[in-house]
Order: structure tokens, then sequence, then C-alpha cells
């Protein structure tokens, strides 16, 4: 296969450049071998090749510097592509205010990190509280996952409609209808289910075993969800869960219980780093010990 040249579209000046390079190569070739007919040859002979053919002038130079690997300036390949600049995050001043609040070296204990991520609020409406969590890898075994369930003592702020699964349900569905957060099922309904897992696998809202949302009782499965109780996991390829434990309206009470119900929930002793903030609020490392 032939090479390939590259021409820089819109620069006229590196293309005639390019020109001009080929246009040299190829009088390098035609001056190494050049056809000779009918003079001198023996019998049979109809073409000969003659070397050491003269070049035009105006090539020589480029032809040596083609030749001893030199560069007039000009590229045959297209520049190297600039490493594109990161941009570094420019913070608010009134998030930096809020920020210099919270000592990043300190783990507070959770009731004072309630009332400070009250304090480092940043949002005008009800922000929610949230927490996260870093899990100890190893103490997960060779699980890639790890999820569960918690009921928070006074809930985590946000009305969730829950709703069992029944033949209006999927005809709902599959018109596009969704008026739910959680969908819970007996295990009989599963293969009508399946008709619409593409729409609601996607969407996290497909029935699980797993997360207790395909049950035998699902009438007490659905009061327990409504009252309260939410799944939790980690994400797909890190040790790490986010989780709701409230709004920024609550009393301090309230979250203080709600964050412990959570880390009681996981796991205390898998718990690596915990972290609770507000909406678009900062950090606040909490310690984890009970």
């Amino acid at each position: 296969m032939g090479k390939i040249r590259v021409a820089a579209l819109g620069d006229t000046s590196q293309e005639k450049e390019q020109k001009r390079r080929a246009e040299a190569r190829r009088q390098t070739k035609d001056s190494k071998k050049q056809k000779v007919e009918g003079v001198g040859l023996h019998g049979g002979e109809r073409v000969a090749v003659v070397e050491g053919t003269d070049i035009k002038p105006e090539y020589k130079k480029l032809i040596d510097e083609v030749e001893a690997g030199q560069s007039s300036g000009v590229s045959d390949q297209p520049a190297a592509k600039q490493k594109k600049k990161v941009k570094q995050r420019v913070r608010s001043k009134r998030y930096v205010e809020k920020a210099s609040l919270v000592d990043k070296a300190k783990l507070y204990p959770p009731a004072e990190a309630v009332t400070l991520v009250k304090e480092t609020s940043l949002t005008r409406f009800d922000g929610t509280v949230e927490l996260h969590i870093n899990l100890n890898a190893a103490s997960l075994g060779e699980k890639k996952d790890f999820r569960g369930s918690v009921t928070l003592p006074h809930g985590s702020g946000k009305q969730i409609r829950v709703v069992i699964a029944d033949d209006k349900t999927v005809s709902e569905v599959e018109k596009g209808i969704i008026n739910f957060d959680i969908l819970v099922a007996h295990p009989s309904m599963m293969p009508k289910l399946a008709k619409v897992a593409r729409t609601l696998g996607p969407k996290g809202l497909m029935p699980n075993p797993k997360n207790g949302t395909v049950t035998p009782d699902p009438e007490k499965r659905a009061k327990e969800l409504s009252h309260g109780q939410v799944n939790f996991k980690t994400e797909p390829d890190n040790p790490i869960i986010h989780i709701a434990v409230g709004k920024i309206s609550f009393e301090e009470n309230k979250l203080v219980e709600n964050v412990s119900a959570m880390l009681d929930a996981v796991g205390r002793s898998k718990i690596v780093k915990a972290t609770l903030s507000s909406t678009m609020g900062p950090g606040i490392k909490i310690a984890t010990s009970a």
C-alpha cells in the first residue's frame, strides 16, 4: 500500500510545501533510474536503465534535506494536537466562605457535623442532606457490590411513590406511563413484567429479589418502603455509597438519628470514611465509631 499524505485544509502554504516535497521525492527516484530506448542495446533489449540522471536545481537542496532526515519546518504529518488545558474549577465567593468553616482534617461527631451542615448550606430551597460512605474493599471479600436496606427513623424527606405491580401497571408502562418511584411485585408477576424489563431496567425500577422488591408479601413490603425504608448499594466500580438522609429543614436530632441508623445498617467496621454534605455544600468528615 502506498504512503498516505495528509493535507491540512485551509492552509495553502502547507499544502504547497507538501506538493513541493512530494515532487522532490519523485525527482529523487527518477534521478536514480531513467529509461533509455534503442541506444547500444543487445539483442532482445528494448529499454535500458541509466543511473545518475541530473536533478532539477530547485529540488536538489530539498532532496538533500529529505535524505538527511532534516525538516524544512513543514511536516507531512498533521501537527500534534495540543493537550487540552484542564480548567481549574473556580468556586464562588459564598462557597469559599462556607467551606472555610469546615476543618478538613477533623472528624466531627455526628451532632457537630449536622449543625455544621446546616450552617454551610448554600441553596435557597430546602436542600438535601447526603451521606457518602467509603467502604473497606477488603471487608467485602469477593463481592463486586454491597447492598442493603435501612429504615430511616424520620424518613428521607422525599415523598416516595410505591406501587404493587399488576396487569394495569404493566399496561401503563407499555404505553410509557410510569407513576411510581418503587415497584414491588409478587414472584408470579415477574413473567408479565419481563415484557417491560427493557423500559424499567435502565431506570432502576425493575423489581429485584436482591433489594426486596420481589416478595411473597408485596403489601407488607410496600408499606415498609412507604414509611422510610430505603435501599442502598455501592457504585458499580467503587465501594462507595451515596444516600439521602434527610432535608436541611429537619431538626438536628432527627438528622443525627437518620445518620446513625445508616451507619449501623452498613456496618461501622466496614467504613473507611464517611462524609456529610448538603446540596452543593462542602463535605464534612464525620466520626463513625459508635
